[in-house]
């Protein structure tokens, strides 16, 4: 990470609120942004501007003029350097959110010198000036993307620095370690020892297991970030879709009872519990001639690999056997996963409590993942959301801090790994310290890619062009 404030050339501008609200903002940063302000700013108290940019956290009352005409009365934030988010002169006009207004402060800013920011050109230069660490700023991406209250709590820890302290432990010890065992190779000759290989294997087994946890923690945290995906799968009609219609309290797959209407895959979402569920409808299983709905039961398949969350629906007129049958055929499907199976006997409502038992008690899968509902009536359905959300809590993602939602991460934990898998083999073989320095500074390296201790221009690329303007 960059030390120290750095002076771009180029002072930057761009719109930092979405449309549709009363107030607008407009964000300046860069060396020039007090200057380009004053070109178009004027202050209705004598001197507040001058106190404002001399002191940074202030707010100034005026208008935005141009050849004399007032373009809007505004609130102007002023953050001298470098107590600003980018570390830099910064400034944030508030005016009334009129497009033409937006566009005519924009105009009148880049006119007069300012260039329009990139996607995550604000974030960026916060990155480095050492505002943020790299995993910090990607979590600002994350922050203003979360829809649950679980996407937030992950994103605002990162944010706030929690995962890249852990990280930066891990970091440190072995950098203790390499500078020991460095220390070694200069002094080769003289025979000293000053790394302890017996402590140095146990320190790094430590390491290697967290890190591993971290990455396992990737699967849960990916789907905490963009929803659960759950596939709700069954023969035709047996409630697919009023499922689906209840669970979103909406008509939103078409209900009848011509076996076969559901011949593509439908989708929503639904929060439950501050956790983001992606619902999927799928064609009915069954043996057809038709192209179509053919075409339907392959996604079926499909889905039932890409889902976290399988909803096996059965029908509560079909035996026992029947039932089980379609149970382990699906349960055959997810055995080699940790998918969760869930076996949903519909259509309850047509049996009396004692049938209901009867069959329950006949049924082969687990009673935690086995639910007797009525989709039509509703009933049941509480049940089976209790059922969703333990899931989720229990895989550890739900309520911890220190999850990995982020692709980039994952993939430099799994090679940390490797390449302490490589070090622990190398200990054990007694190869030579220069081999094993190699493994151990491969390993600080790939921690240092995470907070951006090492970066490449590539990666900064990649990451802040998924960025929204303004940000």
């Amino acid at each position: 990470m960059a030390k120290g404030i750095i002076s771009f050339d180029t002072t930057i501008v761009a719109p930092a609120t979405g449309t549709g609200a009363a107030i607008s903002v407009i964000r300046i940063s860069g060396k020039d942004s007090f200057t380009l302000l004053n070109k178009i700013f004027r202050p209705r108290v004598k001197d507040a501007r001058v106190k404002a940019e001399a002191e940074g956290f202030r707010i100034v009352y005026g208008d935005i003029v141009e050849n004399k005409e007032l373009i809007d009365d505004v609130l102007v934030s002023f953050f001298k350097a470098p107590n600003s988010y980018t570390g830099e002169d910064s400034v944030e006009i508030s005016f009334h959110a009129s497009p033409y207004i937006l566009q005519k402060i924009l105009q009148m800013l880049v006119s007069r010198g300012a260039s329009p920011a990139r996607p995550g050109e604000f974030t960026q230069r916060a990155y480095l000036n050492g505002k943020m660490d790299l995993s910090q700023a990607e979590a600002v991406a994350d922050l203003i993307a979360s829809e649950t209250e679980a996407s937030h709590r992950l994103a605002i820890n990162q944010m706030r620095g929690t995962y890249s302290d852990e990280i930066n432990k891990l970091r440190e010890k072995m950098l203790h370690f390499a500078s020991l065992i460095e220390l070694e190779l200069d002094f080769g000759e003289e025979d000293v020892e000053f790394a302890d290989l017996k402590e140095l294997k146990i320190m790094v087994q430590e390491i290697k297991s967290y890190t591993d946890s971290l990455a396992d923690s990737f699967r849960y945290g990916n789907v905490i970030k963009n929803g659960v995906p759950v596939a709700i799968v069954g023969k035709p009609n047996s409630g697919k879709s009023t499922l689906l219609n209840a669970l979103l309290k909406d008509d939103r797959a078409i209900v009848s009872e011509i076996p076969g209407t559901t011949r593509d895959v439908i989708e929503d979402t639904i929060i439950i519990d501050g956790v983001l569920f992606r619902f999927i409808d799928t064609a009915g299983l069954r043996e057809t001639a038709d192209i179509i709905e053919s075409l339907g039961i392959r996604k079926t398949y499909q889905k039932i690999q890409q889902s976290e969350i399988v909803l096996l629906m059965a029908d509560a007129s079909d035996t026992a056997e029947v039932i089980n049958k379609a149970y382990r055929a699906v349960s055959d499907q997810v055995s080699d996963s940790n998918k969760e199976l869930i076996l949903l006997v519909n259509k309850t409502d047509l049996l009396n409590a004692e049938l209901i038992d009867d069959l329950k008690n006949s049924l082969t899968c687990k009673d935690t993942n086995c639910v007797m509902i009525s989709a039509l009536e509703g009933s049941g359905l509480d049940v089976l959301t209790s059922y969703l959300t333990k899931y989720i809590a229990n895989s550890g993602a739900g309520n911890s801090a220190l999850v990995v939602t982020n692709l980039r991460h994952y993939n430099a934990l799994m090679q940390c790994s490797e390449s302490l898998s490589r070090l622990i083999d190398g200990i054990d073989r007694q190869m030579t310290e220069d081999l094993l320095a190699m493994d151990l500074r491969q390993a600080i390296h790939y921690l240092g890619e995470i907070t951006g201790e090492i970066s490449t221009d590539d990666i900064l690329g990649n990451i802040f062009k998924n960025f929204c303007i303004g940000k």
